[in-house]
C-alpha cells in the first residue's frame, strides 16, 4: 500500500476516519495534523490536453463552446519543453526548417525513429542552426534540402559528418525554374534529367547521369548562349532561368553532396531524400495548425 506523507512535517500519517462526502482523512503520527488528500487532476487534463491537440476537433464543437476544457487546460500553454542533450552518434540525422509564420521557424533535427532536437527562430541562420546542432552528438551523414546558412553551421560544428543534398528538393529546385511545362526542348530535357534524379541506385548509374548532364550542356550551348538586348541596349542572356537550373545541379556535383547515398564506405543504408522529416514530423506541425 502506497504510505501517505504529511505535507507539513513529511512523516507517516494514519487513515483517521471520512469527512461529510465521503474522502478519506489522515492524521500525522508525528505532527497529528489532520487533513484530507485532494485528487490530482493534472495527469487526466493533460491527457485531455494531447487528445485535443493532435486530433481535428474545434473547441467549438465542445460543450460549453470550450470554456471548460481551456480552464482545465489553460496551465499546459505555459509549458516550454527543452530538447534533451544527444549524446549518442546517430549514423544518419535528418535536418529542416519549418515556416510557421513571417517570423516564425522551427528548426528541427531528427533519425529514422525519434526526434533529436529543435530550435525556434525567426528566420534558418547559422546561429539558430548552430544552436540546434550544438547539443546533437556528431552523426555520420546528414541529409537537408539546403538551408540558409546551414552549410556554415555544418563546417563549424559538424566538420567530419557528410552531407546528403536531398534529391527531391533538388529536382523541385530545377523545375522552379523549368516549370512542369517547358516550352523549349532544353528546358523539357533538362527538367526529365532532373526528374531521373530518383532513378539513381548505383555508382554506375550516376555516373551515367552525370554524363547526360554534361551532353546536355554540349548539345544546347549554342541556344543557351543566345543573348537578347534590354531597352537601354544592355545584353542580357536570353536563356538566365535553364542556365541557373543547370548551375544548381553543377554545385552540387562538385561539391560532393548529390550522391552520398551511394557512398561504399558508409555501413548503413542512407536516405536520399529528406522525407522522413517532411512527411512525418512537418506535415503533422502543419495540419495541427490548420486544425487549430
Amino acid at each position: 500500500m502506497r504510505k501517505i506523507k504529511c505535507p507539513y512535517c513529511g512523516f507517516d500519517c494514519i487513515k483517521y476516519g471520512k469527512i461529510r462526502i465521503g474522502s478519506q482523512r489522515w492524521r500525522c503520527r508525528e505532527c497529528h495534523q489532520v487533513f484530507t488528500k485532494p485528487y490530482d487532476h493534472t495527469n487526466s487534463d493533460f491527457r485531455l490536453f494531447l487528445q485535443w491537440l493532435f486530433s481535428k476537433n474545434v473547441q467549438k464543437d465542445m460543450p460549453g463552446a470550450g470554456r471548460n476544457f481551456r480552464r482545465k487546460t489553460v496551465k499546459f500553454w505555459e509549458l516550454w519543453p527543452l530538447p534533451p542533450k544527444v549524446e549518442t552518434q546517430r549514423s544518419i540525422v535528418f535536418i529542416d526548417g519549418i515556416h510557421l509564420g513571417r517570423k516564425a521557424c522551427i528548426l528541427i533535427c531528427c533519425d529514422e525513429k525519434h526526434v533529436l532536437g529543435w530550435y525556434v527562430c525567426r528566420a534558418e541562420r547559422a546561429q539558430a542552426w548552430e544552436a540546434l546542432m550544438n547539443r546533437i552528438a556528431t552523426p555520420k551523414v546528414v541529409v537537408s534540402d539546403g538551408g540558409t546558412g546551414f552549410r556554415k553551421a555544418l563546417k563549424k560544428v559538424w566538420p567530419k559528418a557528410k552531407l546528403q543534398r536531398c534529391i527531391f528538393h533538388a529536382s523541385q529546385q530545377v523545375k522552379r525554374y523549368t516549370t512542369t511545362r517547358p516550352k523549349t526542348l532544353a528546358g523539357a530535357e533538362l527538367y526529365g534529367l532532373s526528374n531521373d534524379l530518383f532513378k539513381v541506385n548505383s555508382t554506375d548509374a550516376a555516373l551515367n547521369w552525370v554524363r547526360r548532364l554534361t551532353d546536355w550542356k554540349i548539345k544546347h550551348k549554342a541556344f543557351l548562349d543566345e543573348v537578347s538586348y534590354d531597352e537601354y541596349g544592355k545584353p542580357r542572356l536570353k536563356h538566365e532561368r535553364l542556365l541557373k537550373a543547370e548551375q544548381s545541379l553543377i554545385v552540387l556535383i562538385k561539391s560532393g553532396t548529390l550522391f552520398t547515398y551511394l557512398d561504399e564506405t558508409l555501413d548503413f543504408d542512407c536516405s536520399s531524400t529528406n522525407n522522413r522529416i517532411e512527411g512525418g514530423i512537418n506535415a503533422q506541425l502543419r495540419a495541427m495548425l490548420r486544425y487549430h
